[in-house]
C-alpha cells in the first residue's frame, strides 16, 4: 500500500468582525498561521505581515466598515512570496497613501506598507474591495 503525501496547506482565510477587536484579533491569528508555515514570530518577514495586516484591518475598519458586514483576512505563502489580502464591503472609498495634510494625525499608514511590501494595490470586488500587498521570502 502507497502512503498518501499531502501538500501543506498554504492559504489560511478567515472573517472577522468589522471592529478594533476583530482587527487585532486578525494581526494576531496571521502571525500564528505564518509561524505554522515557518516563517518565525519575530522574523523580518512575520514583522512586516503583522504591520501591513494592522494597516490594512484598521481600514477596513475604520474607512470602510458596513454595519452588520464583516471584513476578510487571507494570507497566501507561495515558494517566493506573501500575499496578504484584506477585503472590506465598501469599494467606493479606495485607499490613499499620503495624508491630506502635513499636520494630519492619519494617512501615513500606507506609507509603510509602501515602505515594507514589495508591491501593493487595490482590486475590485463584487461587493467591495480588496486591498493586497506581497512579501518578498527570503
Amino acid at each position: 500500500m502507497k502512503a498518501e503525501t499531502t501538500t501543506p496547506t498554504t492559504e489560511f482565510t478567515q472573517r472577522f468582525t468589522a471592529t478594533r477587536r476583530g482587527a487585532r484579533l486578525a494581526r494576531h491569528l496571521a502571525v500564528h498561521q505564518l509561524d505554522g508555515w515557518d516563517i518565525p514570530y519575530g522574523s523580518d518577514v512575520s514583522d512586516s505581515a503583522a504591520q501591513i495586516i494592522a494597516e490594512f484591518a484598521a481600514n477596513a475598519v475604520t474607512h470602510a466598515r458596513v454595519p452588520g458586514r464583516d471584513f476578510e483576512l487571507r494570507l497566501t505563502l507561495a515558494p517566493k512570496a506573501l500575499r496578504i489580502e484584506v477585503s472590506d464591503a465598501r469599494g467606493e472609498r479606495e485607499p490613499a497613501p499620503t495624508p491630506t495634510t502635513a499636520d494630519a494625525e492619519t494617512g501615513r499608514g500606507l506609507l509603510l506598507v509602501e515602505a515594507v511590501a514589495a508591491k501593493w494595490g487595490v482590486a475590485n470586488r463584487l461587493v467591495g474591495k480588496t486591498v493586497w500587498a506581497e512579501l518578498t521570502l527570503l
